[in-house]
């Protein structure tokens, strides 16, 4: 007992010295957007990271790191800490980027563990009405038939959501039209219209106003149901191109390795978020419809975008700016 004594107070002692692990979060969280500020994506994760901070008790800091699209901040996130304060909002670009790519410094599948799907901003097929007669899916597929090559569509550049679904629109609708591609969605639209294209299968967000003030005829939505933002207009699907579908979603990643408490805490937060009239209310006014997921659900999701959109892009030859 003696001998037990000291050994037992050096042990309590030690322990009495030692810091106290501390619940997760206790400092601010970095939340990544890999475009620039002022686009869908940027407004999703302040909106959330507002609401997120208050349940968190901690302050989420969005941060721009645009630049190769997207995979520069992928790539800062994917050799981050996996300690669950750096996280990234990402795109399509997620599953495309590996077969638009040649070679990328991460890996989509490996490198991030998935946290929650967050919302969805549906593209819309619009025309300039000086420019085009087409008012339908069906007009735009007859004219692009009767001439072939003639038609153009603009796109933020290849291998955006924009350009995607347009390359899947000929491909399924099995017709011929132009792709113009920009350096970004701005001098896209302005020649839309400026008359310059006669059309673009644009972001709700970016295109609504011009629809609004008359500017742009609405013809149909990418995605497989009518958008809340635009109730009267069809999807491609309905409106004669049968199976068609691009839903351009928007989603939260983690370095990989990271506890799966932390993503928990994480996912929790987020998908609070996404039901509260508050934040529905924000999001909807950029056109972006909420929908919350597990992380398993993600995993499952992206594995199952990065088959399709591969599928396509090797088809078409597509490559990155």
């Amino acid at each position: 007992m003696k001998t037990l004594l000291p050994t037992l107070a050096m042990a309590a002692a030690l322990l009495a010295a030692a810091p106290a692990h501390a619940a997760y979060p206790d400092h601010p969280i970095r939340w990544v957007v890999p475009f620039p500020a002022g686009g869908a994506m940027d407004n999703i994760a302040r909106t959330l990271g507002e609401d997120m901070a208050k349940t968190l008790g901690q302050a989420i800091v969005v941060e721009n790191r645009p630049g190769a699209g997207g995979n520069i901040g992928a790539e800062l996130v994917a050799r981050a800490p996996a300690d669950g304060y750096t996280m990234i909002i990402v795109a399509n670009g997620m599953a495309v980027n590996p077969a638009l790519y040649g070679k990328l410094a991460y890996d989509p599948l490996k490198d991030f563990a998935p946290v929650s799907l967050l919302a969805v901003v549906p593209n819309v097929l619009v025309a300039n009405k000086a420019r085009t007669p087409a008012r339908t899916v069906a007009e735009v597929i007859a004219s692009a038939r009767a001439k072939p090559g003639k038609y153009t569509y603009a796109s933020a550049g290849n291998g955006t959501s924009i350009h995607l679904a347009g390359e899947l629109f000929t491909s399924m609708a099995q017709v011929d039209l132009l792709h113009i591609p920009y350096k970004g969605s701005g001098p896209a639209i302005t020649d839309l219209l400026g008359g310059q294209v006669d059309y673009m299968f644009d972001s709700i967000t970016s295109a609504k106003p011009h629809i609004d003030s008359g500017k742009l005829t609405p013809i149909a939505v990418t995605t497989s149901k009518r958008s809340t933002a635009l109730p009267n207009v069809p999807t491609v699907a309905e409106a004669g191109v049968p199976g068609y579908e691009l839903s351009p979603w928007f989603a939260a990643f983690v370095p990989a390795r990271t506890p799966q408490p932390v993503i928990d805490t994480l996912n929790r937060a987020m998908v609070e978020a996404l039901k509260k009239p508050a934040v529905q209310q924000k999001l909807a006014g950029i056109g972006a419809e909420p929908i919350g997921s597990t992380p398993a659900q993600l995993k499952d999701h992206l594995a199952k975008e990065t088959a399709k959109w591969g599928t396509l892009i090797r088809e078409k030859g597509i490559r990155g700016d």
